[in-house]
């Protein structure tokens, strides 16, 4: 019996292991598909042209009046002589285009990345309009339509993200729940033996719920240790995945792995304890 009650806590120690290093995996690769959608998303750039007679204090009014909108990211001007100096750029002519069009042709500008609120298109085409009737502004230039793809492509994969992962989170629980109350289950005897003489159902149920505390521990424990090692052998096969594992995502996982093991293991220990505790002795070989 001793064996056989053993066994069972190994299985469901490390079953609860399994799930929460299968649901912290999950959780991983979910930010970070989230995060190179929001870092596409960032790499959206809109041009703001400025006409030749802008003064510069006319220019710096005008750079701050584009960093206060809540859809910018950052604001960087670049002078025409810049651009004009650009390799692509002079590809377009034979020789120098300054012989050709006795000037330069280009206008100073503002290169501004635009924040993830700007998958909003109303507010994104406020922004535009309110940018163009700015006074020194020539024209704002703006991938709208791949922009527009991007951000729908973006919000099914967010939604799939979620469906995939909240059907994950309730087949897991439901998972722990039978495991943990197979593993309550092959001890009925032993808490039947408790209440036949006299023990009080707080008496019989506290080695339980503290034996579940440790269970958790180590379970949140193993599939912690097993989860670093696998972001580390993943980051080591495919060095272009290092860029998206943050010491802060991996920190808040881990931390989550060892809180969810202990709530988890806790929470459906005394949801089976109070099952077996109030059944009738004649019932205890029934699930």
């Amino acid at each position: 019996m001793k064996r056989k009650v053993r066994n069972s806590y190994i299985v469901s120690t490390v079953s609860v292991a399994l799930v929460l290093f299968l649901l912290g995996s999950v959780g991983y690769l979910m930010t970070a598909a989230l995060q190179v959608a929001r870092t596409l998303q960032e790499r959206i750039a809109v041009t703001v042209e400025l006409k030749n007679e802008v003064t510069e204090e006319q220019r710096e009014q005008i750079r701050r009046q584009l960093a206060a909108s809540e859809i910018v990211g950052s604001v960087l001007f670049v002078d025409k002589a810049e651009k004009a100096e650009d390799a692509e750029f002079r590809k377009m002519f034979d020789g120098e285009f300054e012989e050709l069009l006795q000037e330069n042709p280009l206008l100073d500008s503002f290169e501004l990345t635009l924040t993830p609120e700007a998958a909003d298109s109303e507010l994104l085409e406020a922004f535009i309009a309110r940018t163009e009737a700015i006074r020194g502004v020539d024209r704002v230039a703006y991938p709208a339509l791949v922009a527009e793809r991007l951000h729908a492509t973006i919000g099914k994969i967010r939604l799939v993200l979620l469906l995939f992962g909240g059907s994950l989170l309730v087949v897991s629980l439901i998972l722990l729940n039978n495991t943990i109350r197979l593993a309550i289950y092959a001890k009925r005897y032993l808490i039947n033996t408790m209440k036949l003489v006299g023990a009080t159902k707080w008496f019989i149920m506290k080695p339980f719920l503290a034996n579940s505390v440790t269970q958790g521990l180590l379970a949140g424990a193993g599939a912690s240790l097993l989860f670093a090692l696998s972001v580390y052998g993943l980051n080591e096969t495919v060095p272009e995945l290092a860029s998206l594992a943050e010491a802060a995502r991996i920190a808040t996982i881990v931390g989550c792995m060892a809180a969810g093991g202990v709530v988890v293991s806790g929470l459906f220990t005394a949801l089976a304890l109070n099952r077996f505790v109030n059944m009738q002795s004649n019932k205890i070989h029934l699930y």
